[in-house]
């Protein structure tokens, strides 16, 4: 089982079915060699100045992609955009892409059905391993935690890589342990939708999202339990709310997808004469039709979890000390290191 990340959004790798590193100054990463000290000496002809053993994990890395990395093995890919997992299967040999320029060494994969699984679905534990600041890696930790998920959908693949030794394994676990700047923005997201899942109930979380947009500079009103048709905060800017923009805004505490159905649901709140706007708010993501909605409509806004987080980010400090309390951070200053994806 590997864990891939990409930095390259618009490459859309579950659309597009496949997986990709960067490196296109070394050109085909197939002829570079077949032994992992042939890719070796190619890397540090290319990167001379670079450090031995960052020369060694970096050549392991690309020797991995291209020649241990089968058809049939397991990937795990972190999508950013919604703080999901996809998960899926190599599906083909390397190919690498001369007329790509953005990331032109591929595999094809096979997603597997179901779309992105949330990352609060995992250990903090599992989650931290896949955090892995390597572009390529092997899960090994938390495997069986992975393929406990899986179970019914998928079976182990028969096909087994062969292990990388002992040298280049110990410098794949000290990179994944490096605190970087992303790892612990990563650590703080799950942070915020775990405790926002596991300590609010859902009328709390409507008065959260209402706090949050008061911080933005909204004026609120959280609607009864009943009869809200769907509508579960009132917002507007004026002080009376009788000025348009009315924003109808509803909220699911939930770290799945919310599908068409339900997004057409607030879309049916608003009035056709104009003057209202759908906003909804969820700690999950959000269904291709349900997307295709927003795209359609300009009075529609979805929110998704990451994006939530986003804005709790920036709007921190206006957060009353009852909510700074249940999301205790402070802004620290981490040292960022560099992508390898050269």
């Amino acid at each position: 089982m590997w864990g891939v990340h990409n930095d390259q959004p618009q490459l859309n790798l579950v659309d597009n079915r496949f997986i990709s590193i960067g490196w296109p100054v070394l050109g085909d990463l197939a002829a570079l060699g077949g032994t992992r000290e042939a890719v070796k000496a190619r890397v540090a002809e290319a990167f001379p100045d670079w450090h031995p053993n960052k020369t060694a994990l970096i050549a392991g890395m690309l020797w991995r992609f291209v020649r241990v990395l089968q058809p049939g093995d397991l990937v795990v890919y972190p999508h950013k955009p919604d703080s999901t997992l996809y998960f899926g299967r190599i599906a083909g040999d390397y190919a690498h892409l001369p007329g790509e320029a953005v990331h032109p060494n591929r595999r094809t994969v096979d997603w597997l059905p179901g779309g992105g699984v949330p990352r609060t679905a995992f250990s903090q534990a599992a989650r931290y391993e896949i955090g892995s600041s390597l572009t390529l890696f092997e899960v090994k930790k938390h495997k069986a935690e992975f393929l406990r998920h899986l179970d019914g959908t998928v079976a182990p693949s028969a096909s087994a890589s062969p292990p990388a030794p002992a040298s280049d394994e110990a410098l794949t676990e000290a990179a994944a342990v490096i605190p970087d700047a992303e790892r612990i923005e990563t650590y703080t997201r799950d942070f915020v939708i775990e405790t926002l899942m596991t300590r609010l109930e859902g009328v709390d979380f409507e008065h959260f999202v209402a706090h949050l947009l008061n911080a933005m500079g909204y004026r609120t009103q959280v609607t009864t339990a009943s009869g809200d048709g769907g509508v579960d905060i009132i917002a507007h800017r004026d002080p009376l709310g009788l000025e348009p923009p009315i924003i109808k805004v509803q909220c699911k505490r939930t770290a799945g997808t919310i599908g068409g159905p339900d997004v057409r649901g607030l879309i049916g709140t608003l009035s056709s004469h104009g003057g209202e706007l759908g906003l909804f708010v969820t700690l999950g993501a959000y269904s291709k039709d349900a997307q295709y909605e927003s795209r359609a409509r300009r009075d529609l806004r979805l929110v998704n979890g990451r994006e939530l987080v986003d804005l709790v980010f920036e709007h921190y400090e206006k957060f009353s000390a009852e909510y700074k309390r249940l999301l205790p951070m402070r802004p620290v200053y981490v040292v960022d290191t560099p992508s390898e994806a050269v």
